[in-house]
C-alpha cells in the first residue's frame, strides 16, 4: 500500500511599498532577527527571499519577501495601454504580455519581481504602514496586485504607534472590496497575533486550513513550551541564589572579600539568567537595555545591591539595621543583602536596635565567634524575581522586527514585593549543595528539581 503524498506547502508572497515592513513582518512570523536586511533607507529589500514554516520537519507555509513597489502609477498606466485593438485582456493576461516585454526587465525590474512571485504563489500578503496616509499611490499598487487574480490579506503594520491611521485603512479597503484584514504589529505583535493572521489566510484559502491549523497548533505548543522553560530558568536562578553560602572568618579584611565574592557571584548567575532568556526567544545579547533598570552591553546597569533599585521595585528595606551596618563596616548589611560579619554587626545593632534583636539577632549574634557564614538576603531574592519577570513579560511582547532595546516597565504585581517568599527557597537556604555557585554542588538532586518546578510554576506572570 503506497502512503500519501506529501502536502505542499502553502506559499505566500508578501508585497507592498517600500519600507513599510515587509521583511520586519517575516522576521517576527519567522523569529529571526537576521532574516533579510531591516533598514530606514527605501528599497532595502532588492531581491525576493524566502523563508520556510515547518512542523515535525515537514514544510508547511512558504514566506516569499519581495522588492517594494516604486512606481505603481506609472506602472498601472503602462498596463492599461497593453491591450491590442479589439482585446480585453483579463489581469493575468495582461500581466503575462508586460513579464514578457523589455520594460520588465528596464524600468519595471523591481515591480516584474514581485508580480512573478505573486503569480507563482497561491496568495499575498499586502503590508500596510498604518501611519502612512491612504495616497493614491497605494490603491494603484492594489488595484496592480489584483490583477494577478491571487488572493490578498492587507495586513496593518506599526498599529502600535499613536500616529496609526487604522480608521482610514479600514474604509480605503473596504471601497476596493477587501473587507477582510488583519492587525499585525511587527515590532510589538499582539499574543494572538499570529494565529489571527492565519485564521484569516484560512478563510481566503479553504484548501490550506488544515496545514494553516497544525501550524496554529504548534506555534501555541512552542510557545507553551517556552515558557515554562523560560520559568525554569528563572527558578533555577533563584534556588542558586538562596542556597549559595560564603563562610568566612571573623577578618576584616576577610569579611569584605567574603562580600565582594558573594555579591559577584550572584551578579553573574543573574547575567546568566538573563543571557539564557534572550538565547531562549531567539534574541540577540545586545536587544536588552532598560530604562529604569539598564541593560548596557547586554549587562544589567543599575547595581543589583544598590538599595535605590530595591526601592525602585517596591522591595521594603529595613532603616535601622542599613544605617548602622553602614556605619560599622562602610558596607550596608541590606545594599549587600547579605548577612555581614562582626565587623558590621556592632554598627547593626546599634543602629537597628530593637528591629536589630528581633529580625536578625539570634542570625547574628549566634555568628560572634568562629566562621561567620554570608548569604543572599530576602530582598535580593525579591529583587532578582522581579527583574526576571519583569524581562520575560518584555520578551513575550516584543517582535524580532524591533530595532530598539528592550524597555521595562515598574512591575505592578505585588506578588514578589510583599509577603512570604515561595517555601522552595526557604528550604533552598537549607540545602547548599542545591546551588551551583557553592563547591560540591548536587544540581540533580530530586527534590531540588521537584523545587524548581514547583517555584517556576509561583514565576509565570
Amino acid at each position: 500500500m503506497t502512503e500519501p503524498s506529501a502536502v505542499r506547502p502553502l506559499k505566500l508572497a508578501v508585497v507592498g511599498h517600500t519600507n513599510v515592513g515587509k521583511t520586519s513582518l517575516l522576521r517576527t512570523l519567522t523569529r529571526d532577527v537576521g532574516f533579510g536586511e531591516v533598514s530606514h533607507r527605501p528599497s532595502t529589500t532588492r531581491h525576493v527571499e524566502g523563508a520556510r514554516l515547518s512542523v515535525d520537519g515537514q514544510a508547511l507555509l512558504e514566506l516569499y519577501d519581495t522588492p517594494g513597489l516604486e512606481d505603481a502609477i506609472a506602472l498601472l498606466e503602462f498596463l492599461e495601454r497593453l491591450d491590442r485593438p479589439g482585446e480585453r485582456l483579463d489581469g493575468p493576461a495582461r500581466l503575462t504580455r508586460f513579464l514578457d516585454g523589455s520594460e520588465a526587465r528596464q524600468r519595471f525590474e523591481q515591480e516584474a519581481k514581485v508580480l512573478r512571485q505573486l503569480l507563482t504563489s497561491d496568495a499575498g500578503l499586502y503590508v500596510i504602514d498604518a501611519r502612512e496616509p491612504v495616497l493614491a499611490k497605494y490603491r494603484d499598487e492594489l488595484a496592480v496586485l489584483a490583477s494577478c487574480g491571487k488572493p490578498l490579506l492587507p495586513v496593518l503594520n506599526f498599529v502600535s504607534s499613536a500616529q496609526h491611521r487604522e480608521p482610514e485603512w479600514r474604509d480605503a479597503l473596504a471601497r476596493l472590496g477587501l473587507h477582510a484584514l488583519v492587525r499585525f504589529d511587527s515590532v510589538a505583535p499582539p499574543e494572538d497575533g499570529e494565529r489571527r493572521l492565519y485564521e484569516s489566510l484560512a478563510l481566503l484559502l479553504e484548501n490550506a486550513r488544515p496545514q494553516l491549523e497544525r501550524l496554529i497548533l504548534d506555534q501555541q505548543a512552542q510557545r507553551d513550551v517556552r515558557r515554562h522553560s523560560a520559568a525554569r530558568l528563572i527558578a533555577e536562578l533563584l534556588i542558586d541564589c538562596a542556597a549559595c553560602r560564603r563562610s568566612v572568618a571573623t577578618d576584616a579584611e576577610q569579611v569584605r572579600a567574603a562580600i565582594d565574592d558573594l555579591r559577584r557571584a550572584v551578579r553573574q548567575r543573574e547575567q546568566r539568567c538573563v543571557e539564557a532568556l534572550l538565547k531562549l526567544y531567539a534574541f540577540r545579547r545586545d536587544d536588552a537595555s532598560a530604562s529604569d533598570l539598564p541593560l548596557l552591553d547586554g549587562r544589567w546597569g543599575d547595581d543589583l545591591f544598590n538599595p535605590e533599585t530595591l526601592k525602585l521595585l517596591g522591595v521594603r528595606v529595613g532603616s535601622g539595621i542599613a544605617a548602622g551596618a553602614a556605619a560599622g563596616a562602610g558596607v550596608d548589611l541590606l545594599v549587600g543583602g547579605i548577612t555581614l560579619g562582626a565587623a558590621a554587626l556592632v554598627g547593626a545593632i546599634a543602629g537597628g536596635a530593637l528591629q536589630t534583636a528581633r529580625s536578625y539577632g539570634g542570625r547574628l549574634l549566634g555568628k560572634l565567634k568562629g566562621q561567620r557564614e554570608l548569604t543572599a538576603d530576602d530582598a535580593v531574592l525579591r529583587l532578582l524575581a522581579l527583574r526576571q519577570r519583569q524581562l520575560l513579560l518584555a520578551l513575550e511582547a516584543r517582535g524580532h522586527a524591533a530595532m530598539d532595546s528592550i524597555k521595562l516597565d515598574t512591575p505592578q504585581d505585588k506578588s514578589w514585593r510583599e509577603g512570604k517568599l515561595p517555601d522552595a527557597l526557604r528550604k533552598a537556604r537549607a540545602h547548599p549543595q542545591w546551588s551551583s555557585l557553592n563547591p560540591h554542588a548536587k544540581l540533580n538532586h530530586a527534590e531540588r528539581q521537584e523545587q524548581i518546578e514547583g517555584l517556576a510554576q509561583a514565576i509565570l506572570p
